[in-house]
């Protein structure tokens, strides 16, 4: 093999002006770009310094083709736009996975799709643009990860699926603990007539972790609490506390599944006279910055946000690799401050 030394040509560099300053085959230089290990290591050698000498870019489409792969992951947010900008948790969930994604040769592709929205023209979409896909807030009734598992695009989930897929990974945080604590602390701190506001129904992460806080409360000889539902939003838990406050004028804490619907809940406290915790206590989810800067700052059960992206990530990325579904389950802690 002769290496030539002439420079660069002039314009843009193309497959075959790398394979003639290198003295290979334009096959040769294609197998090396593809990564593909049957290559001389004289030639691999050759041609690297010739893409070095001629600034030669590989046609990211072109290369597609070949390899079959897109080199790069969807992270598919499955509310409204509007809620998904809003919600401190899940802006931190983007902010994880992209800065995991830091260095890994793959671009992150953002999307926001409502779970009522069609599901086989979002999987369609998600095959032909993307590698796999980090799929986050699902709802149980959702047909999309069922049918990502159809079509057979990788994905990992962010939270249990209602529909527990055998095919989809799964990064997950002990809701169900998490609810125990926060009634653990309560009745640790005295409080006898605890409710509680919570999620969703058709999301897993809200009846478990409602189903914790019952749990304990059973546990230790009290009635199960009375149950107001909210959305995740502040709005939903200021309406939520107000009729919980209607229903049992005596309530002395509640435990709210996320910290939105918490602070919604001091607001409706506020507007009914009520002082925290003087009167009522309360309890949040998630420890996401607002929590810390409530009036008064937010005690709350915590959930690893950082932990969950970088392992979204990594789940992922062993799918790609051929490896099998897997299931991860974090702790949650908890986060004392003066709201009880």
């Amino acid at each position: 093999m002769t290496t030539r030394s002439q420079s660069a040509p002039r314009g843009r560099p193309t497959l075959e002006t790398v394979a003639a300053l290198a003295g290979v085959s334009r096959a040769t230089v294609s197998r090396v770009v593809n990564g593909h290990a049957r290559v001389r290591p004289e030639h691999r050698a050759a041609v690297r310094a010739a893409i070095a000498a001629t600034g030669f870019v590989p046609n990211r489409a072109a290369r597609s083709l070949v390899t079959r792969r897109h080199e790069s992951v969807a992270l598919l947010l499955r509310e409204p736009a509007e809620f998904g900008v809003a919600d401190p948790y899940l802006s931190g969930i983007v902010i994880g996975v992209s800065q995991a994604l830091i260095g890994s040769g793959l671009q992150l592709v953002m999307l926001m799709a409502a779970a009522d929205e069609d599901h086989r023209r979002t999987a369609d979409y998600l095959r032909g643009h993307v590698d796999g896909v980090v799929l986050v807030s699902v709802h149980d009734d959702d047909p999309l990860p069922a049918e990502l598992v159809r079509q057979g695009v990788p994905a990992v989930a962010g939270g249990r699926p209602g529909a527990g897929l055998a095919g989809v990974s799964v990064v997950d945080v002990d809701n169900r603990g998490g609810g125990r604590l926060a009634a653990g602390h309560l009745l640790a701190a005295g409080r006898r007539r605890p409710a509680t506001i919570a999620g969703p129904p058709d999301m897993s992460a809200a009846d478990d972790r409602l189903a914790g806080f019952c749990e304990a409360l059973e546990a230790a000889g009290r009635p199960a609490p009375p149950v107001a539902r909210g959305d995740f939003t502040a709005a939903s838990g200021e309406s939520a506390m107000a009729g919980l406050l209607a229903r049992d004028p005596e309530l002395d804490a509640v435990f709210a599944a996320n910290d939105l619907m918490a602070v919604g809940a001091l607001a409706a406290l506020r507007a009914a006279g009520r002082s925290v915790p003087g009167d009522v206590a309360v309890v949040g989810f998630d420890d996401v910055p607002p929590a810390g800067h409530a009036h008064p700052p937010l005690t709350t059960v915590r959930q690893p946000v950082a932990d969950q992206a970088r392992l979204l990530v990594r789940l992922l990325t062993e799918r790609l690799a051929g490896a099998a579904p897997a299931e991860v389950v974090l702790p949650t802690t908890l986060v004392v401050r003066a709201s009880a």
